[in-house]
């Protein structure tokens, strides 16, 4: 592991040495200049890749990680308020059973965020560690794309095709 932490610092260079890229409208940005509410997934992918996971990347995918943390704990209130309103007793057996329907829905969907949410808090404890953006398996950088489609991504995108073909081949 050692040596990963060492190919990471090298990769990650410091912010002030920021050199001055295009936006997405063509004109120049200096991006030490630019605060990171500013930053766009344009912008991110922009910069050079010789300064992956930068302070400024780190921040930026920091911000957007706890967004989606905080949005699905906003939901989750939600869901709660929501199943409490629908406790009332309804006479008739298959609205009783639509009701039932919805709200087991709700939960299913509610267990899949908090699952997520668990990946979303140890890709955040990750970019605190300075581990965050490489492959679990490989040690090599995950790619800017696949962490803005994906941003609780541990796995490159071969390591991932590999780990889903083995379970297609022999199962969970």
């Amino acid at each position: 592991m050692a040596t990963k932490s060492s190919s990471r610092a090298a990769a990650a260079p410091a912010a002030t040495s920021k050199p001055e890229e295009k936006s997405a409208h063509g004109a120049s940005k200096d991006l030490k200049d630019i605060s990171v509410d500013d930053l766009t997934d344009e912008d991110v992918l922009a910069m050079p890749e010789e300064d992956y996971m930068n302070p400024v990347q780190l921040a930026f995918f920091r911000k957007k990680l706890q967004a989606l943390k905080d949005d699905m704990l906003r939901k989750a209130g939600a869901t709660t308020e929501y199943l409490r309103e629908e406790v009332s007793v309804v006479p008739d057996p298959a609205d009783r059973a639509t009701i039932e329907e919805e709200h087991a829905l709700e939960l299913r969907t509610r267990d899949r965020e908090r699952k997520l949410l668990k990946k979303i808090e140890q890709s955040i404890a990750a970019i605190d560690a300075g581990e965050y953006g490489y492959c679990e398996e490989t040690g090599e950088p995950i790619g800017i794309g696949r962490l803005l489609a994906r941003p609780t991504a541990t796995l490159s995108l071969e390591a991932q095709q590999r780990r889903e073909l083995k379970q297609k081949m022999f199962g969970d």
